[in-house]
């Protein structure tokens, strides 16, 4: 019960004062001058008054209120490691058995590090999990905090927390915990294809160690090195990109034996690939409508070198000048078909015929080319139908159809064929889902037989128009017929010349986006994204082994004709191996490298500063190095706010004063006939003793 007293007076204080303030002047008067009836007079006066003031007293029932405690379980990666997790749900188990014994405390239990977002998952972050609880707490309310966790906090403040009470934290893991791990010093984002990159790393020891260690290194999967290392000192490291896009470079040493964990015992560094400049040789065998187009293509991507001849004289025209003589600059056939040949990335013969211009034997180095790698383009017009076809030197061999001789001068729309809608060069070009495909007529194709390779695009008649074939290493494209032009000049609507001449040229420069078959993994946030590109018409479910270990199979889903897609959900971050049929990709879910895992020795000492700043304190809970230790829990005690909050064997949390107003009781002093028979008792008194 808690009493008090109230005034509730019964008409406004600026009346009152204006009724009470003349009658007391008077009252004080008659004391002064010793009046007769003065003491009278001044007692009806307090009894008037204390009427008006109306005296309350009020009988407040309370309920106290309970101290906030929480409870954080850090539960991230580095949790799993060892005995760890047993002895966080052990902590965790007493903990709650002993706080649920005082009734003065809510307890709220917070597990942190479980999140799936990603940029949540690069640190433990328990102090804004910590936040978090109180958020809703009023200051004089909080009871303090527990932390089970391994020590590893990426948040923990220099000084005192946010709240003015207790922080104990209880330490998982043992005192004698040794690691071993690598890591990158120096790693660039970017690298050029075929071109060295430099790199350094690290080998670092928690206990001093020094000595060779061996560092397998790896690109995109496959061992490439061996590289023998100092520990604790910073090595140079150079690799080769293999190709464009996405490169993972891993660096891997052994577990040693008593090692806590061999998961930072790997380093990955991902790197985007970039090509030098493309070298493109163009040559046209006479000027034509269409020659202009592949040159302005070709000399708007930033990243082609474009080389470009073009044969002026018509074969017709014969009017004795020597070869030799109809260019202001001679043609450099052996500088470029014999002795530079293997620079270029792409040759492309445009509407071009044998003449005396390339010596015969040209023909078959270029063969010799494409057999060991390079890639060939024949842009085919009305001449690789006659006498002088390039069919007809020894670059046959390379060429994926041999004309028949016809000329077919009729207008048709360019249609995919089936391969063509799962094949990455046509796939999804821009106006092939209607019919009639939206773009514009062609009006000639140059007829073949026994085409080999894929036809990816059909002319007039169903005859093939596009063919993609590969010679050897090398590939070869064959566009049958020279009227594209007309979809760059916007006839009936033009048509999507940009976008396919495009990807013939970089899928026969072995762009990796436009492989038939190709697998690809990548991570988004903790979600692993799976893309299967294939001309089959199922590629059937995917194998994924995690960071740990674990298998997987994920269903693929068909998202577009030659496109199947997947994804998992994970809660690993590290390197997932995904395999499909024969192909195989890595994908790194999670941030790379994260602090979670590049110091997993649990400790102390991040923590130590503000919990002392707090009053409170940390301690281990099995401090023997055995794995199997068994877990000791400090007692729990409620403090005073002004008193000691730990102890050698035990913690303190402190209590609340704060209550809750549940009910009020009044009774009014001067209320009712109690106070009508006091005020009638003064006034007759004063009105007596006048009388006398």
């Amino acid at each position: 019960m808690n009493w008090s007293i109230s005034l509730e007076p019964l008409i406004s204080w600026p009346l009152l004062a204006l009724v009470l303030v003349p009658l007391a002047l008077l009252a004080l008067v008659g004391l002064w001058f010793r009046q007769r009836g003065a003491v009278f007079r001044f007692v009806a006066l307090l009894a008037l008054a204390a009427a008006l003031f109306n005296p309350v007293f009020l009988n407040e029932e309370r309920e106290p209120l309970k101290s906030v405690v929480a409870l954080i379980v850090d539960r991230s990666q580095s949790q799993d490691i060892g005995d760890r997790t047993r002895q966080t749900d052990e902590a965790l188990a007493g903990l709650q058995q002993r706080l649920g014994r005082f009734k003065q405390f809510d307890v709220r239990v917070v597990e942190a590090g479980k999140s799936q977002a990603a940029e949540e998952r690069t640190e433990t972050r328990l102090f804004g999990a910590l936040e978090g609880a109180f958020r809703d707490v009023p200051p004089s309310r909080i009871g303090g905090a527990i932390m089970i966790t391994d020590g590893e906090v990426h948040d923990a403040p220099a000084g005192s927390p946010d709240f003015n009470a207790p922080l104990h934290a209880l330490i998982t893991g043992n005192d004698h915990e040794k690691d071993r791990r690598i890591r990158f010093e120096n790693a660039p984002r970017f690298g050029l294809v075929g071109k060295p990159l430099d790199m350094t790393y690290r080998v670092i020891s928690t206990e001093n160690q020094t000595g060779p260690v061996d560092v397998r290194v790896s690109v995109n999967g496959e061992q490439v090195a061996v590289e023998h290392a100092t520990v604790g000192q910073a090595m140079p490291l150079q690799v080769t990109i293999p190709g464009a896009g996405r490169n993972i470079v891993e660096l891997a040493i052994d577990r040693e034996p008593g090692e806590l964990t061999d998961t930072n015992n790997r380093a990955i560094a991902l790197i985007d690939g970039i090509r030098e400049n493309l070298r493109v040789l163009l040559v046209s065998g006479e000027p034509h409508a269409g020659e202009r187009t592949w040159r302005n293509l070709l000399k708007s991507d930033a990243s082609v070198d474009l080389v470009h001849f073009t044969i002026l004289r018509p074969p017709e025209k014969q009017d004795g000048t020597p070869i030799n003589e109809l260019s202001l600059i001679a043609f450099p056939t052996r500088e470029l078909f014999v002795e530079k040949i293997k620079d270029f990335d792409l040759i492309i013969f445009d509407r071009y015929q044998h003449r005396d211009v390339l010596p015969i034997l040209y023909y078959d180095y270029i063969s010799e080319y494409v057999e060991k790698g390079g890639a060939l383009l024949i842009a085919a017009g009305p001449e690789y139908a006659g006498e002088s076809s390039i069919a007809r030197t020894p670059l046959m061999s390379a060429l994926p159809a041999m004309p028949t001789g016809e000329v077919v001068d009729k207008a048709f729309y360019p249609r995919l064929t089936d391969l063509g809608q799962r094949h990455p060069v046509t796939r999804g070009l821009d106006g092939s889902a209607t019919e009639p495909p939206h773009w514009s007529r062609w009006f000639r194709t140059i007829g073949v037989q026994n085409p080999e390779g894929e036809v990816v695009m059909k002319g007039a008649d169903n005859r093939p128009l596009l063919l993609l074939d590969r010679k050897g290493e090398g590939r070869v494209g064959m566009l049958l017929s020279d009227q594209g032009w007309l979809w760059a000049r916007g006839f009936e609507g033009g048509g999507p010349h940009v976008q396919l001449y495009r990807r013939i040229a970089h899928w026969l420069m072995k762009e990796p986006e436009l492989e038939e078959e190709r697998l690809t993994a990548d991570g988004r946030g903790m979600v692993l994204e799976i893309r299967r590109q294939t001309m089959a018409d199922d590629p059937g479910p995917a194998q994924i082994i995690t960071p740990s270990g674990k298998t997987l199979t994920v269903k693929l889903e068909k998202s577009e004709p030659g496109v199947f897609l997947g994804s998992v959900e994970t809660s690993e971050i590290g390197l997932y191996q995904v395999a499909n049929g024969d192909l195989t990709a890595l994908a790194h879910v999670g941030p790379v490298n994260a602090p979670e895992f590049a110091d997993v020795i649990s400790t102390e000492n991040r923590l130590r500063a503000p919990a002392e700043a707090t009053g409170g304190s940390v301690r281990r809970l099995a401090s023997s190095s055995a794995l199997g230790s068994a877990v000791t829990l400090p007692s729990v005690v409620p403090v005073r706010s002004a008193g000691d909050a730990s102890g050698s064997d035990w913690i303190g949390l402190r209590t609340t004063d704060d209550s809750v107003l549940k009910a009020v009781s009044r009774v009014p002093l001067f209320g009712g006939f109690l106070g009508l028979g006091l005020l009638l008792l003064a006034m007759g008194s004063m009105w007596y003793r006048e009388g006398r």
